[in-house]
C-alpha cells in the first residue's frame, strides 16, 4: 500500500477517541439524517476529518474515510467484525441470505453460490444478456421519453431470472419491480428504527412495505415450489441449491432457498440496473464521452452483437463504467460492528462500536480524485496519473476483504454487454433540466427514475 497516501490522518497523535459532534446541533443532525444520509456523512467528514466518533443515541459509532482504518476493518482484523447494526433491517427482507448471514452459515452459502460466478459460467450468460437488452429496447420509439431506470430494471431482472434460476420471469417482472421499489423507498426508515432496537425485537415496517414484502415472498416461494415440483435440473444456481446436501443428507429448506433467491434478485439485478441508469444519465450530459463510446463500439464490434470475449477490447467502455461507479457507487456505504474491543489508528473503541465507511465519500475525495464532481472517464486511462497513484481502498465499488461482492465479474460483464447493445442502436438525451435525485437505500438508486429521450443512431 502507498503509505504516503495515508499520511494526513494516519500520523495524527493518538487519543482515546476521535473527534465528533456533540450538543443540540448534533441531535438536530440525527433527527434529519434518515432523509439525508449522504449529506450527513459529508458534513461529518467535512467538519471532523477522516476519523469521526459519535453516539447514535446509545450506540457508539465511528465514521472513517481513512484508508488504513478501512483496510484494518475489512481485511486485517475482519474476524473482529460482523455486519453493522443497521443490517438488521435487511434481515426483514433477505432473511439469512448471503448478504446478511455470518460465520459458518455465510461460508456454507458462499461456497454454494460461488460456482454460478465462475468465469466460464459468466461467459455462457452473454447471449442472455444481449437478448434481454435487445428485447426491451425494441419497444422504444425514436424521440420518445422513457423512464430508463424502469426499463433497465426489466432487462437486468430478466437476465438474473434466466441466468441464475433458469426461469422466465414474464409478467411477474412489473410486480417484482414495483414491490422492490416500495421496499427500497421505505428501507432507510426501517433501518433507522432497527438501529436502536434491542436484538430480540424486530419491526416489519409500514403497511405498504409489508404488502410489498408479501408480494415478493409469494413470487419467490412460487419459483422455488415450481422448480422443486418440476424435477428439472440444469446448471443454474437454483438447481445447485436444490441439490445441495448436508453431511446428514438434508437439503436447504424452502425458507433458506427463499432467502438466497431474494438476496440474488436484489443483488443480482438491482445494482446493475442502477449502475446502467446512472451511466446513461452521465453520458447524456457529456456528449463527447458518449461519442467516443459509440466510436469504440462501432470500431470493435462493427454492428455485430457484443460478446464476453470482447470486454478486453473495449477499454473506453470499461473506463465509462468505472467512472460511473465512482460517482454513483452501487453500494454507497459499508458498515461493520465490533464483537470485541479494538484499536484503530491509535484510538480505542469498545465492543459494539459500529464502523461506517462510505464509498460515496471516498469516491468524491479530491485527495484521490482531482475535480471529483466531474465525469471524466479518461481519469481511468492506463496513461493517467490516477492509474499509477490511486491507493488501495480508495475505490471500492464492490467492497473489499472476505465479504467482497461475489458477483462483481458478472455485474461488469452484464453492464458492458447491455451498454454496448443499447449504444449500438441509440443515443440518449436528458428529458428534463431538473437535477437527478438519488435515494440511498440498500443500494444507491435514482429516487424518481431517470427520464431520458431515446434517439436512434
Amino acid at each position: 500500500m502507498n503509505r504516503e497516501a495515508l499520511a494526513p490522518s494516519a500520523l495524527r497523535p493518538a487519543r482515546n477517541r476521535p473527534p465528533g459532534p456533540k450538543g443540540l446541533s448534533f441531535w438536530w443532525e440525527q433527527f434529519r439524517a434518515p432523509g439525508d444520509s449522504l449529506g450527513f456523512l459529508q458534513r461529518l467528514t467535512r467538519d471532523y476529518g477522516d476519523m469521526v466518533f459519535l453516539h447514535l443515541l446509545t450506540v457508539p459509532a465511528c465514521v472513517t474515510s481513512d484508508l488504513a482504518a478501512i483496510e484494518q476493518v475489512l481485511v486485517t482484523n475482519s474476524q473482529n467484525f460482523t455486519k453493522s447494526q443497521d443490517y438488521r433491517a435487511l434481515y426483514v427482507i433477505l432473511g439469512e441470505g448471503l448478504l446478511t448471514s455470518e460465520g459458518d452459515m455465510w461460508k456454507r452459502h458462499r461456497k454454494l453460490v460461488q460456482p454460478a460466478f465462475f468465469r466460464e459460467r459468466i461467459a455462457s450468460y452473454g447471449p442472455l444478456m444481449t437478448e434481454a437488452a435487445e428485447r426491451v429496447a425494441s419497444e422504444w420509439q425514436h424521440g420518445e421519453v422513457r423512464d430508463m431506470h424502469r426499463d433497465l430494471m426489466r432487462i437486468t431482472l430478466e437476465i438474473a431470472a434466466r441466468s441464475l434460476f433458469d426461469i422466465e420471469i414474464g409478467g411477474q417482472a412489473n410486480a417484482i419491480g414495483t414491490a422492490l421499489g416500495i421496499m427500497m423507498e421505505d428501507f432507510m426508515r426501517l433501518t433507522s428504527v432497527h438501529f436502536f432496537l434491542p436484538n430480540w425485537l424486530s419491526i416489519v415496517g409500514p403497511r405498504r412495505f409489508r404488502r410489498a414484502l408479501r408480494e415478493m415472498e409469494s413470487i419467490v416461494y412460487s419459483i422455488v415450489k415450481d422448480k422443486r415440483a418440476s424435477g428439472k435440473r440444469s446448471n443454474d444456481l437454483l438447481s445447485l441449491m436444490l441439490e445441495a446436501r448436508e453431511e446428514d443428507g438434508t437439503g436447504l429448506s424452502d425458507k433458506e432457498l427463499r432467502d438466497e433467491v431474494m438476496t440474488l434478485l436484489l443483488a443480482g439485478h438491482e445494482t446493475t440496473a442502477n449502475t446502467l441508469g446512472f451511466t446513461l444519465y452521465l453520458l447524456a450530459q457529456n456528449p463527447e464521452a458518449e461519442a467516443r463510446l459509440c466510436a469504440e463500439l462501432d470500431e470493435v464490434l462493427g454492428g455485430r452483437t457484443a460478446q464476453p470475449a470482447d470486454l478486453h477490447r473495449l477499454p473506453y467502455t470499461d473506463m465509462v463504467l468505472k467512472e460511473s461507479m465512482r460517482l454513483y457507487p452501487p453500494a454507497w456505504a459499508i458498515g461493520r460492528k465490533a464483537i470485541g474491543d479494538f484499536d484503530l489508528l491509535g484510538y480505542q473503541f469498545p465492543r459494539g462500536t459500529n464502523v461506517f465507511m462510505s464509498q460515496w465519500i471516498m469516491h468524491r475525495n479530491p485527495r484521490y480524485f482531482p475535480d471529483p464532481e466531474r465525469f471524466d472517464p479518461e481519469r481511468w486511462s492506463e496513461q493517467s496519473a490516477l492509474h499509477r497513484t490511486l491507493p488501495k481502498f480508495a475505490y471500492l465499488p464492490f467492497g473489499a476483504g472476505p465479504r467482497v461482492c461475489v458477483g462483481a465479474s458478472l455485474a461488469i460483464t452484464e453492464a458492458t454487454l447491455v451498454l454496448a447493445t443499447l449504444y449500438q442502436r441509440y443515443r440518449f438525451r436528458l428529458a428534463t433540466t431538473e437535477p437527478l435525485q438519488v435515494l440511498p437505500s440498500v443500494t444507491l438508486r435514482p429516487k424518481d427514475g431517470i427520464a431520458l429521450r431515446v434517439e436512434k443512431r
